[in-house]
Parts: structure tokens; sequence; C-alpha cells
């Protein structure tokens, strides 16, 4: 009895051990093109991570049982809860995650004008569309009728938006379209976007931001438009997730670091 439990400790420990390469795996083949982030992030992270999890952390639990109580009691403790240990970590933020999801709109598609949305180029929409499985750019899109949206389930995203995000609207700025312009570009440059587009004529830039973890795309887009009248500029973003049905509010985190970095820009 003593074999099997030191033989089955070694094994838990080797399995918690490998249990962060298998999601490092999993990330970063999808960051890398490796891996289709339906099959890396969908099927290895978000189905099987927790059953991963599980089922390392009964190994470890049970060698810690076998630890202290086969004799001599007491060998191999240590690597067992060391094992329990790993386990344990990840299935607590998972934990952390999925409870800061239920408590944030399950959308990835943030406007400050859903009537007359900014639109991307050619360019940015055939790049998305070469996504498998990927986000589509409608205007009036709804989220599926599922109850573990609640209130939400069914319906549309801008309604959700100006529910959940009343205070994302249209900026207005008392400067021209040029001299706003080049305020604007700073702004998406200062809150980390990489900028694609840079159209002055048309008053449009456009940018990304790529998360570190599976290498995320989202697309920006800045309009900038006189002002109705005539006076000042009207500045509209939107920021959109390329996978993903929640994005976890990043979007709108994003379009509210935006508008936060263009008022302080124009202040000065």
């Amino acid at each position: 009895m003593n074999g099997v439990r030191n033989i089955w400790v070694r094994v838990a420990l080797v399995l918690a051990l490998a249990t962060p390469l298998y999601f490092l795996i999993a990330a970063f083949g999808v960051k890398f093109g490796l891996l289709d982030w339906r099959i890396g992030f969908g099927l290895m992270t978000f189905r099987l991570g927790g059953l991963v999890l599980m089922g390392v952390a009964g190994l470890a639990l049970i060698g810690l049982i076998l630890a202290l109580a086969v004799p001599p009691r007491g060998q191999g403790w240590k690597s067992a809860l060391v094992a329990l240990a790993v386990p344990a970590i990840g299935l607590g933020y998972a934990l952390y995650v999925r409870q800061q999801a239920q408590a944030i709109p399950p959308i990835h598609d943030i406007t400050t004008d859903f009537v007359d949305p900014p639109t991307f180029s050619d360019a940015v929409v055939a790049a998305r569309a070469q996504v498998g499985g990927g986000n589509g750019l409608e205007t009036d899109a709804r989220l599926p009728e599922d109850p573990r949206f609640g209130e939400w389930s069914g319906m549309r995203v801008q309604d959700v938006q100006r529910n959940e995000y009343s205070d994302i609207l249209p900026i207005r700025v008392a400067l021209a379209p040029e001299t706003t312009f080049d305020r604007a570009l700073d702004a998406v440059r200062a809150i980390g976007l990489r900028v694609g587009v840079q159209d002055r004529a048309d008053g449009r830039i456009e940018a990304t931001a790529r998360s570190f973890w599976y290498g995320f795309v989202d697309d920006f887009v800045v309009r900038i438009r006189p002002a109705p009248t005539g006076e000042g500029s009207i500045v509209d973003v939107r920021s959109v997730s390329r996978v993903g049905l929640s994005d976890l509010g990043a979007n709108a985190r994003r379009v509210r670091a935006f508008t936060r970095e263009l008022n302080d820009r124009v202040a000065r």
C-alpha cells in the first residue's frame, strides 16, 4: 500500500504541474495561430478546463488522504498538498471569472451611436470575415434566448447597452474636426491601441486591441463629424470583439477610457 501511495502522489503532482502547461498551450496556441480559437478557448479552456482542474484536484485529494492515512503516515503529504493547491487556485480563478461574467451584460459590441454607428473599412470587414465562428457587425443584433442571461435574454444589444452603459454617448468637442482628429488620434494611441487607418478626409480612425491571452482582437473605430450647429465636432466610436459572445466588459471600458483621454486632451 505504501508503494501505491507513493506512485499516486507522484502522478498527482506531475499532472498538477502539467496543468498550467495545458492552459498555456491552449492560450498561446490560439494567439500564434496554431489552434483555432474554438479549439483552444472554446473546447480546451471553456468546456474541458473545469473538468481538467477538478480531475487533477480529485487525484491530489486522494493522494493527500493516502499520505496521511497509510503508514508510515505523513510521507509525501507536502507533494500531495502542492498537487492539490495548483488546481484549487485554478478553480478559484475560474469561479471568480464566472461571477464577474454573470454581473456583466453578455455583449461584445459597444458604440456611442446605434442609430448610425461608425463603419469599418473593407479591410477590417474582410479580416473579420476570415475568423471562423466570429462575430458579425449587425447593428440590430439580439442576445440569444437563454435562461443564463436572465433579464438580458433575447434583448436587443443596443437596449442592453442603453440600460447598462447609459453613460456611453456621442462625445461633443468644442474644436474643429481637423483639430479634433489630431486629439482623437493621440487618445487612441494613449490607451494602447494599434492604429491602422488614419483617414483625415473622412474623419475616421481605425485601430485594434489584442489580448495577451489567446490574442483575441477587438476592432475600434472613431468617427469625427462637424457638429450640427456648425461649431465644434461630434465624435462617435465603436468597439467590437471579433470572437466571443461576452467581452467581460472590455469594450465598454475601452470606450470609456478613450472618452476620458480625449476629453483630457481637448481640455489642455
